[in-house]
């Protein structure tokens, strides 16, 4: 299991310019994350520039990660960009790197780097389509700054993990030239009936993330006042969005359309309980197992052709919570009837490999070194995805492929069954949000 990492902090002075910085002082530790933070502009000047990098070197104080600030493009080159996880462009405007400046960045994200871009980022580069793919849309315009509602879509991602489903604030609401949806993972959104000036037609994302020609991006429209860096909230996005980008926590970034909820966090129609034990709904969306073993299961239909998605979380620091995800299983009250006739996909992370978290229970082992990387520790949500055709089941954790397992068992069949999440026993509490499916093709024979 990959262990969670808290780094000790050295925050560079505010008088520190990187176009000339030297290598690491010998004191910092070798693993130690180091973010730099990027305002140069060309364009508007935002104000709230100096509590934004106030606020990320307050946040690498306390989340572990090193900060450096500046306005002066010459630091990025090759040699200087390799000492950095991940660069902040906050609030950014205009042509800020000149073309060999420009090749040094492009070449730190394909190397793996990481991209963080706060409000006007997206008003920067126009005439440089990498860039514009990297943030994930440019700016257009905007309205007078006022509050909004925003949904939140996806509550695992570290940027939005901690905020409820509907979150009201005020700043100035970007309207996009084009819609990132399909190109990028969209993290929350606007409601623009709560406000005035949106012109994106009801489908208005604000933040998303996206794996972007080998490297990490993230992407907040909001920043635009000073007032946003002093909200808890806020701050807490940052924080998230910061800590994805620099690999320090995994998330399910690829693009998501066409899904629809079977579990959406306010009712639990539709499900049913088999044998002992229960799932309690939680005021903010979850629900988490209690005693067993039993099986909470989706009755209401069973599923040929599938790709079903949801977010899961253990409680206690071991990472021994045991539970697991069925499919491919015939309708029935009997938790048992799951295990025997379908299969299960486990979580808990403590067993062995062919019974440890993403395995195909008893059936096949998850690529262990895969799943290592792209597992987040106890207390942090993750994602599985896992996508049944014919009688082929692929898993995904956070985003990387960890599973591919073939039935070939005649009597067992993943064409058609439900789906169902396990609660193992009094001391294992296993947490879910957001289950959600989308129909494949069915495939022929």
């Amino acid at each position: 299991m990959r262990p969670t990492r808290r780094l000790s902090t050295a925050v560079v002075g505010a008088a520190l310019l990187l176009g000339c910085v030297s290598e690491p002082a010998a004191s910092q530790p070798a693993d130690d994350k180091r973010v730099l933070v990027f305002s140069k502009t060309a364009g508007f000047r935002h104000d709230s520039i100096p509590e934004g990098i106030a606020t990320v070197k307050q946040l690498g104080e306390t989340d572990g990660f090193t900060v450096d600030a500046t306005e002066d493009a010459s630091a990025f080159t090759a040699r200087n960009l390799r000492r950095y996880d991940a660069v902040v462009f906050l609030s950014t405007t205009g042509d800020v790197l000149d073309p060999a400046q420009q090749r040094a960045f492009e070449d730190y994200i394909h190397r793996g780097g990481g991209y963080v871009g706060i409000h006007a980022a997206a008003d920067t580069e126009y005439d440089w389509a990498f860039y514009g793919g990297l943030a994930g849309a440019y700016f257009q315009s905007h309205p007078a700054i006022q509050p909004a509602k925003v949904h939140v879509e996806d509550r695992a991602h570290p940027a939005t993990s901690g905020l409820s489903r509907t979150w009201e604030r005020t700043d100035e609401w970007y309207n996009y030239r084009s819609n990132p949806r399909e190109r990028a993972h969209v993290l929350a959104s606007l409601d623009e009936s709560s406000y005035t000036g949106g012109t994106m037609h009801g489908d208005h994302p604000i933040a998303w993330c996206q794996n972007y020609q080998g490297g990490r991006a993230f992407y907040t429209g909001g920043g635009h006042t000073k007032e946003s860096f002093a909200e808890p909230a806020f701050r807490r996005h940052l924080t998230g969005g910061i800590r994805y980008a620099i690999g320090d926590v995994q998330a399910d970034c690829r693009p998501e359309t066409g899904y629809r909820p079977l579990f959406d966090g306010s009712s639990l129609e539709g499900w049913q309980q088999a044998g002992p034990g229960s799932f309690t709904l939680d005021d903010d969306g979850t629900i988490t197992s209690s005693g067993g073993m039993g099986m909470l299961w989706y009755a209401d239909r069973g599923f040929g052709a599938y790709s079903v998605k949801l977010d899961w979380k253990m409680a206690s620091e071991s990472g021994d919570d045991n539970s697991g995800v069925f499919v491919g299983f015939p309708p029935s009250d009997d938790p048992w009837s799951a295990v025997n006739n379908g299969y299960e996909i486990q979580i808990d992370a403590t067993d062995v490999p062919e019974k440890t978290t993403g395995s195909v229970y008893g059936f096949r082992s998850a690529d262990l070194k895969k799943r290592d990387r792209a597992l987040n520790p106890p207390g942090e949500w993750n994602t599985y995805e896992i996508r049944v055709e014919g009688e082929r089941l692929r898993v995904w954790l956070n985003g990387v492929k960890i599973n591919d397992f073939t039935n070939t068992d005649p009597a067992r069949s993943l064409r058609d069954g439900h789906v169902g999440i396990q609660n193992h026993g009094a001391d294992d509490q296993v947490s879910f949000r957001d289950i959600r499916i989308k129909e494949l093709p069915v495939q022929g024979d």
